[in-house]
């Protein structure tokens, strides 16, 4: 038994080191062309076929000589996606913590119209939503984008599971010591609720960072457009800037992986404490 159980774990070690290694290639891939000449780029796609002889570093170069609105959109993207996460994350908690520890009037019925919102895609209501960015008056701004966007239907449901496995024994305890409705969430509840506040972040984060098709229904102006827009801007029926393109999305991929790298722990503790039914 001893043995079957170690020849299983190899092979499982081996299945994973190829999915990993699967996962890894295009980043690879992606990598090991940005130090490709356009030129070669255009006439001879992406592959790990490099002429190292012609390899430089021409391609970052142009990308930080501020030719272009690069960092512009770069800056844009990251205030957006910090401002949305933060919004996204404190509203959709505060709404889960009242779905999962308080019981109110038709809430079964609002919990049920929160998990139809989430099975709609996001094209379905994207008419309704750009007529009321423009009756509001934020069309061409952040807050166009970022405003939709901070009461999150996945968010909600992933907190109030979460908070579905939390004895309700803290609040009585907590009301007995005087505590207020608002101490009780801030005090005792938020910091019980850091690994989901993890792995919420990075995944909302990484759809924040991502978001390509609702800032380019908003934004007009080059300087207010998000990295996402702007690398597609580069490619049009005039020219295709692969060599910054691909030199860009290289570095694009920096901040998710930071915020992955520094929070995989948390994530890991999060979702699989809120895949958990309470």
């Amino acid at each position: 038994m001893k043995k079957k159980n170690t020849v299983l774990s190899v092979l499982l070690i081996i299945f994973f080191v190829i999915v990993a290694l699967i996962t890894i290639l295009p980043l690879l891939l992606l990598f090991v062309s940005s130090f490709r000449p356009g030129s070669d780029l255009m006439r001879y796609g992406l592959n790990f076929d490099v002429n190292w002889a012609t390899a430089n570093l021409d391609n970052y170069q142009l990308l930080f000589s501020g030719q272009n609105n690069y960092f512009t959109w770069y800056k844009n993207s990251l205030v957006i996606t910090v401002v949305q996460v933060v919004l996204a994350l404190f509203l959709s908690a505060c709404v889960g913590y009242g779905f999962a520890m308080y019981n109110f009037k038709f809430k079964n019925a609002l919990f049920a119209c929160v998990l139809v919102v989430m099975m709609i895609p996001t094209e379905v209501i994207i008419l309704p939503l750009y007529q009321l960015v423009i009756k509001l008056g934020i069309m061409d701004s952040m807050w166009g984008i970022i405003l939709p966007y901070v009461v999150v239907p996945m968010l909600i449901f992933f907190f109030r599971q979460y908070l579905s496995g939390i004895p309700k024994d803290f609040l009585d305890a907590a009301r007995v010591d005087g505590c207020t409705e608002y101490g009780i969430f801030a005090r005792i509840m938020v910091p019980l609720m850091k690994p989901s506040f993890a792995a919420m972040g990075i995944y909302q984060g990484m759809s924040s960072w991502n978001n390509f098709l609702w800032p380019m229904i908003v934004v007009r102006s080059q300087t207010k457009i998000t990295l996402p827009v702007g690398l597609q801007s580069l490619m049009s029926p005039y020219g295709n800037n692969y060599d910054i393109l691909i030199a860009g999305s290289c570095f694009a991929i920096v901040p998710i992986l930071i915020l992955f790298i520094c929070f995989q722990s948390y994530f890991i503790e999060g979702m699989t404490a809120g895949g958990v039914k309470g």
